[in-house]
């Protein structure tokens, strides 16, 4: 554990955080997070990755992709 000073910047008081902690948390410059405060802690994460249509479909690849699966006739309104 290191011990930092509060400091001010513009309007806003701020932290730094220590590389070592950086990467201990897996955390990296110019990283999105959710910062909150919890049972008396300042809580750092990692924000929630927007899982948008291009995001999903950028991570299909040759090698996680299969083959398509026959789940039989439809039983009701699917779409055929």
């Amino acid at each position: 554990m290191t011990s930092q000073v509060i400091r001010q910047w513009d309007d806003s008081p701020v932290v730094a955080i220590p590389a070592a902690v950086m990467e201990a948390a897996h955390l990296k410059l110019n990283q999105a997070v959710q910062v909150r405060a919890e049972n008396g802690r300042i809580i750092v994460e990692p924000a929630a990755q927007e899982l948008t249509l291009d995001v999903l479909l950028a991570g299909i690849t040759p090698e996680n992709r299969h083959q398509e699966i026959d789940i039989g006739p439809p039983v009701g309104r699917e779409f055929t």
